[in-house]
């Protein structure tokens, strides 16, 4: 009997030994542990969770559906519900441009800034909470919760007017219902799927490329026709349209066997335990894999938040700059799915993230730094860089994934977001206090430290992959 209640016939793993808090459990794998190559009977799938070059490895044995109407059905849930909350955060600039130039025209781009760098971070850190509870209870009950916030969130930002409002409603309201939304809805893939787990969780993510697409034009659209109260009161009906999908199709597999708590005590103990899960951040390839996603994620996030706003600088039309946005979102469909298929088929994941993340770098200094006031080879970055960067919402979590086991992921997955939370505090501020008064060399500044994250993120994960196989190649 394990602290949370949970159920397990035998120890679990060599790493319980270690310190490391086991997962209260789904019981829908049949899970073992074994040294050395196999294990597994037919209709089984085998992960190797490696320890490094060094070690002998691990593998964890699991029965996952690995396919099926009901499987594909979670997918389409994942899709729908991330649509909206992957969405709204690749459309960030619609809506920076936007207020910038209106309510807060008065205010400086630091500022500004600080609405939607305080709105990431709040996202990321709410992650945290929804991990442990996911594991133990399953992710309807944090949809129910974050779908209504997340409404309220877009309903109450419809009416701000200062700076203080936009922080309370959109950043923090909304930040919360975002976090809650984001772990069961990337974590439900990871309870049926194991050898397609990457194709799978591209297919999700790509919602939010779809939602980076729609949204960001719907918006414009919206502005210049019934105003932005309304354009941001049309954007909740859809979001709760989508989310309701979510609720219903994005359930993991099987329900957790678990034994209730004897007291509301214990269970303020066994989650506050499990939310801050620090002893994970001790496991070297963990570390590095949560610092890549951190770099890459927050890279990611800064240009798109400031790319409409950097084509407006350069004298070009509002429609052009939306555009971009859009088209930067439309390409990342291909961006998930293609290197989701490669690193599944032939390249391995982190092998395929560490090369996208490095050309996302590339495309930034080598086209968007030096050319980027010519609008055809805008158009060319958008098309590039939205390719490059598809993987890094669609491949990490699949790299954490790896290395982890699927009952600890929803824990894990949240931890990692802790630290892009953290990272997140600063990072747009820094990259508005550095583009301050929208000079050209001043944006030119903020690509140059944009892209050094990109470039460092890729190192991280570089990193990581040399912790669990060293230096040889091989697909991993």
């Amino acid at each position: 009997m394990l602290a949370n209640g949970s159920k397990r016939e035998e120890p679990f793993s060599p790493r319980e030994s270690e310190g490391i808090p086991v997962s209260s459990g789904f019981q829908v794998e049949q899970e073992t542990w074994v040294n050395g190559v196999g294990g597994g009977s037919e209709g089984t799938n085998v992960q190797e969770l490696a320890n490094g070059p060094e070690q002998e490895p691990e593998f964890e044995v699991l029965e996952l559906p690995e396919g099926g109407r009901k499987a594909w059905l979670v997918v389409f849930g994942s899709f729908m519900g991330l649509f909206p909350v992957f969405g709204l955060m690749n459309s960030l600039g619609a809506v920076e441009s936007y207020i910038s130039r209106n309510q807060l025209i008065h205010e400086s781009s630091s500022v500004v800034s600080w609405i939607f760098s305080i709105y990431l971070s709040t996202t990321f850190l709410s992650c945290i909470f929804t991990g442990s509870y996911f594991d133990r209870n399953g992710g309807r009950g944090p949809l129910c919760l974050g779908t209504a916030l997340f409404v309220s969130a877009i309903l109450i930002t419809a009416n701000c007017t200062a700076v203080w409002q936009f922080v309370l409603a959109f950043s923090l309201l909304g930040g919360i219902a975002s976090g809650i939304l984001t772990t069961p809805l990337v974590s439900c893939i990871a309870t049926w799927f194991i050898k397609k787990r990457a194709i799978a969780s591209s297919l999700a993510t790509i919602g939010g490329s779809v939602g980076g697409v729609v949204l960001p034009l719907m918006l414009r659209s919206l502005y210049s026709t019934v105003g932005f109260q309304w354009a941001l009161r049309i954007l909740a009906l859809v979001c709760l349209c989508c989310l309701a999908c979510s609720i219903y199709f994005a359930i993991e597999s099987e329900k957790p066997t678990v034994e209730p708590f004897r007291s509301n005590t214990e269970a303020f103990r066994w989650y506050w335990g499990s939310v801050l899960s620090w002893r994970y951040f001790l496991e070297w390839k963990f570390l590095f894999a949560a610092l890549g996603m951190s770099l890459a994620e927050n890279s990611l996030t800064a240009s798109s938040t400031y790319l409409a706003s950097y084509a407006l600088a350069q004298g070009n039309t509002e429609k052009f700059s939306y555009s971009l946005i859009a088209t930067t979102n439309a390409i990342g469909v291909l961006g998930r799915y293609v290197p989701a298929y490669l690193a599944d088929k032939y390249s391995g994941r982190f092998n395929t993230v560490i090369v996208t993340t490095s050309m996302a770098a590339v495309f930034n200094l080598v086209l968007w730094l030096p050319f980027g006031s010519s609008t055809r080879v805008l158009w060319a970055y958008s098309i590039l860089y939205g390719f490059s960067t598809g993987s890094v919402q669609s491949l990490i979590p699949v790299c954490l994934g790896q290395i982890s086991k699927t009952s600890d992921f929803g824990k894990r997955y949240a931890s990692a977001y802790l630290l892009v939370a953290i990272m997140t505090i600063p990072v747009i501020p820094i990259g508005g206090a550095i583009i301050g008064e929208g000079t050209i060399q001043n944006y030119d500044y903020f690509i140059v430290y944009s892209s050094m994250m990109m470039l460092a993120g890729s190192v991280c994960f570089a990193i990581s992959r040399n912790l669990c196989v060293g230096l040889k190649m091989s697909i991993f």
